[in-house]
């Protein structure tokens, strides 16, 4: 549920001098902000501690907070994103047999279950790899199920922008997965 964008921008700027209403803001965004921050660490223990880290950073920083036509969760996504990258850096990722099956379908074989999610991992690893708008772009689309017009919102960009962001994002996917479609080895 979108909080009405009026309603939005006053309690945003009530949190810069109210704990209750930055309380308001975490209630609403954090079921959103972990699943996106879940879909790419794939580890639910990481997952909250830099959830809580992406709030703490946004509380931290709500007194230098500008609206800029973009919904507030523009601006988590933004610090999700950034969080992701540190936790990246900061560790090596690591991934569990067992919550790879935990979140897979039980009904079907476990030996299906781990090379899917393998492949899952090296697919989100080359995505890892790309430059860090095509990245973003990439994350929102795969990781979110965003729509164009919502990644450009979070990305400030157009939806062409967004578009072709994704575009080269795949083709850089492939690339790193040694992918090669057949129209393009033909030319």
């Amino acid at each position: 549920m979108t909080l009405p964008r009026a309603y939005e921008d006053q309690l945003v700027e009530r949190a810069k001098q109210d704990a209750d209403a930055f309380g308001e803001l975490y209630d609403h965004y954090f079921g959103q902000i972990y699943r996106f921050v879940f879909s790419r660490l794939r580890d639910q223990e990481a997952a909250e501690d830099v959830t809580s880290e992406v709030f703490f950073k946004a509380l931290r920083a709500i007194g230098r907070y500008k609206p800029s036509g973009h919904p507030f969760s523009a601006w988590l996504y933004q610090i999700s994103v950034n969080a992701i990258n540190d936790h990246y850096r900061s560790r090596k990722p690591t991934s569990s047999l067992d919550s790879a099956i935990a979140v897979a379908d039980p009904a079907r074989p476990v030996d299906d279950r781990v090379v899917d999610s393998a492949e899952a991992a090296r697919v989100w690893a080359a995505i890892d790899d790309l430059p860090p708008q095509q990245r973003a772009a990439m994350t929102l689309k795969l990781g979110e199920d965003l729509k164009l017009a919502q990644i450009g919102e979070i990305l400030g960009k157009s939806e062409g922008a967004v578009k072709l962001l994704i575009h080269r994002g795949m083709i850089g996917v492939r690339l790193r997965l040694g992918v090669v479609v057949a129209i393009e080895e033909q030319s």
